[in-house]
């Protein structure tokens, strides 16, 4: 073998040598635990075109993407054809509700007008004088001659065409079918709750399956997304402060397994609402069309403890408006309540003339047109006077709405549990009691005397009966707090704590608290004098259940003439913010939700498809930004 040979054989071996060399180094080398792929990685940019707010109503559903300016508006009603010739009709009430045919409730109204009556004449207009006030017989004179004008033979509103037999029909479709067709006409939530009831389309599956769709057809038509894209989507779902965890859990199963989003958020409506007025901190107002919620929110959290939903709104004015109406002599004499034509012209009647300004006094000329399918256009003349500021005022003095044995004011309640969520409040409260009571007896025991004898056998005749005691008291204590109401904190609470927050539940459910007294009460359940300070100075009003003329300055004057002696002289100005940024106050927690889906901690509370599918109800009490 030849010099070159040999060289060439060991340059080889070095090489291999080489490469055993760095295998290895490579073997030695710690490589990270890569985690289980997941489809979607927690942290990703924001792509707000690809996020729908929906903000469901009891009147109207607000639907659109975070990057439109407004939202998409569609009455939250839904007409479903008759499955079988000869069924007989359905359709959900609008105006009227239950509690207002008893024997009291004329005796409660008259009582109730006799007080908005007296508060009116108690506070003088801006010029020092008081008002003079004028009774309905002076406008019912006059209205009972008037007779209406004819303006057009044919009113260009016309009925939803139906000769295709759509299964349902959506939105203003559903509002102008004829009653004479074949459909059923539901408002799948009433009073911020989903409409659950005996009658026909009233249980929990129907209601779920009206909303959806409501919903894809709102997506598909107005928002022009396939549902087929829906994947690629994004939702985030306002709920009311006081919720149902049922509901809310079918509209989140519904979004996320059956329209097929593939991540929600869920978060509250007043949250949303400082969100969308730029405050860091408001006592939030909620005027809807059937309930009113009021709820204390600081720095993005809201206050369990102030949270209170008042089952009147702005149908209630509505109806009030149309009694006071009727007193008055109201020229049209067909207008019926159970007329669901009728009742979009009170609406629409009361949105026009009601205020809330004293500075009107007097009688005046109105006229309004009634515009209904099939029927001649007419013109009315009608006077009216104090009508139009005592309706809006029932709000401050509920008895005027007459309504007898109906739950008028809800408070936050502890849930009732969830099979799919075993780690539930219940859960976590028994075990803290537990622990609580097993240290305080531990303390206990290592602070007496030990007795006289071997320390085994203290042990094993004392400890046995000490435990047993102590099981015997955790059962108990887990029991008085598992069936009470949450009015309070969201920590343990004593025994005597808990039956006063038991006592003030009942005292109010039964009552209907006017608006001011109940803004009052829900400053006053904060916890700091601090915390209530600001309250005072951001009270704000969203809704369309309070847009009257003077609404603002009402409230305010109101607020300060009622509230604590010591608190008015520490508060600087009460402030009653109606309009922020010159913005529809209706919108504003829709806009809200959009403001939500910009910001950088929402990715921390996306809950997807396949986390939900997988562990359910309990995605909620991890992600959701409030206690679940």
């Amino acid at each position: 073998m030849t010099q070159a040979e040999r060289e060439q054989e060991n340059g080889k071996e070095k090489e291999k040598e080489r490469e055993k060399e760095k295998e290895k180094e490579q073997r030695g080398v710690k490589r990270p635990i890569v985690p289980a792929a997941i489809a979607e990685p927690l942290q990703e940019p924001i792509q707000t075109t690809s996020i729908v707010i929906i903000h469901p109503g009891s009147k109207t559903l607000r639907i659109g993407r975070a990057t439109d300016t407004l939202p998409v508006t569609v009455p939250h009603v839904i007409a479903r054809r008759h499955k079988q010739p000869g069924q007989p009709r359905h359709e959900d009430l609008w105006l009227l509700r239950d509690g207002l045919n008893k024997p009291e409730s004329n005796e409660q109204r008259q009582n109730g007008l006799k007080m908005v009556d007296q508060a009116i004449w108690s506070k003088k207009m801006s010029n020092g004088v008081r008002r003079t006030p004028v009774s309905a017989e002076q406008a019912r004179a006059y209205n009972r001659q008037i007779r209406p004008a004819v303006l057009d033979p044919t009113a260009r509103v016309k009925w939803t065409n139906t000769s295709h037999k759509s299964d349902y029909l959506v939105g203003e479709e559903a509002l102008y079918v004829n009653p004479a067709d074949s459909y059923n006409l539901h408002w799948p939530i009433c009073r911020g709750q989903l409409n659950i009831h005996g009658g026909p389309g009233g249980s929990l599956t129907a209601v779920l399956a009206d909303l959806e769709a409501i919903w894809s057809h709102a997506i598909q038509k107005l928002l022009e997304i396939p549902l087929k894209d829906l994947k690629y989507y994004r939702c985030i779902l306002l709920v009311p402060d006081i919720y149902n965890r049922q509901h809310v859990k079918g509209m989140v199963n519904m979004l996320l397994n059956n329209l097929g989003f593939s991540a929600i958020v869920v978060h509250q409506e007043s949250v949303c609402a400082t969100y969308g007025s730029g405050l860091s901190s408001a006592c939030v107002v909620d005027v809807g069309d059937q309930k009113t919620s009021l709820c204390c929110v600081e720095d993005g959290v809201s206050h369990r403890s102030s949270r209170m939903c008042l089952a009147y709104g702005g149908s209630d004015v509505t109806r009030c408006f149309f009694w006071l109406l009727q007193r008055a002599g109201f020229p049209y004499r067909e207008c019926q309540l159970t007329n669901r034509m009728d009742c979009m012209l009170l609406q629409q009647l009361k949105e026009t003339f009601c205020h809330l300004d004293q500075d009107i006094s007097g009688l005046q000329d109105h006229e309004f047109r009634t515009r209904f399918p099939e029927s001649p256009v007419l013109l009315y003349q009608c006077r009216l006077g104090d009508e139009k500021l005592q309706a809006p005022m029932a709000l401050f003095y509920p008895a005027t709405f007459g309504i007898v044995g109906q739950k008028m004011t809800s408070l936050q309640q502890r849930t009732q549990g969830d099979s799919e969520d075993p780690h539930d409040e219940h859960y976590l409260l028994s075990t803290q009691s537990k622990q609580d009571q097993s240290s305080k007896a531990t303390g206990e025991r290592k602070s007496l005397p030990k007795p006289l004898g071997f320390e085994g056998e203290s042990s094993s005749q004392g400890g046995e009966p000490s435990e047993r005691g102590l099981h015997a008291q955790d059962v108990d204590f887990g029991h008085g707090q598992g069936e009470c109401l949450v009015g309070g904190s969201e920590v343990e609470d004593s025994p005597s704590a808990l039956l006063s927050r038991r006592t003030a539940v009942s005292q109010f459910e039964g009552k209907a608290l006017g608006l001011d007294k109940a803004i009052l009460h829900c400053i006053d359940c904060c916890a700091s004098d601090e915390t209530k300070r600001k309250m005072y100075s951001s009270i704000l009003v969203v809704g369309g259940g309070l847009l009257f003329h003077g609404a603002q300055e009402f409230l305010q004057h109101r607020i300060l003439n009622k509230m604590p002696p010591s608190f008015r002289r520490v508060v600087e100005n009460v402030e009653v913010i109606t309009r922020p940024k010159d913005m529809d106050p209706r919108l504003i927690p829709w806009k809200g939700g959009a403001v939500l889906a910009c910001l950088d901690t929402t990715q921390e509370m996306w809950i997807h498809q396949q986390e939900w599918q997988r562990f359910g109800v309990r995605m909620l009490r991890e992600r959701a930004a409030f206690v679940w």
